[in-house]
């Protein structure tokens, strides 16, 4: 979660650089609920002791409205397509929410 907070983030300043503005915040989508709730909780639990400075600057980012987390379930996360080996049927499934068509298809 932090190393993509990291990249939104090198994204949103390379946008205002290139005179792109974004006012709103930008939408982190995350599968794991317990990560999204220790990154919005400014309270520091028992169990968080062990945490990391990068947990810090995501709740941070979160606090400032910079990032939005929204619970996205595992079964819809995009980005396994790009990083795990998948069923054909699940892989057409993620492959047609991206849009992407095959132009070698006979149809």
């Amino acid at each position: 979660m932090a190393s993509t907070v990291f990249e939104i983030i090198w994204l949103k300043a390379l946008l205002t650089d290139l005179s792109v503005s974004h006012p709103q915040p930008m939408s982190l989508c995350y599968d794991n609920q317990a990560a999204m709730h220790i990154a919005s909780n400014p309270v520091f639990h028992e169990r968080t002791k062990h945490i990391e400075v990068d947990c810090h600057y995501v709740r941070e980012q979160v606090q400032s409205q910079i990032i939005v987390t929204q619970y996205t379930r595992s079964q819809d996360q995009l980005a396994d397509l790009f990083a795990k080996v998948l069923p054909s049927a699940r892989f057409q499934l993620l492959l047609s929410k991206l849009g992407l068509i095959n132009l070698l298809d006979p149809a």
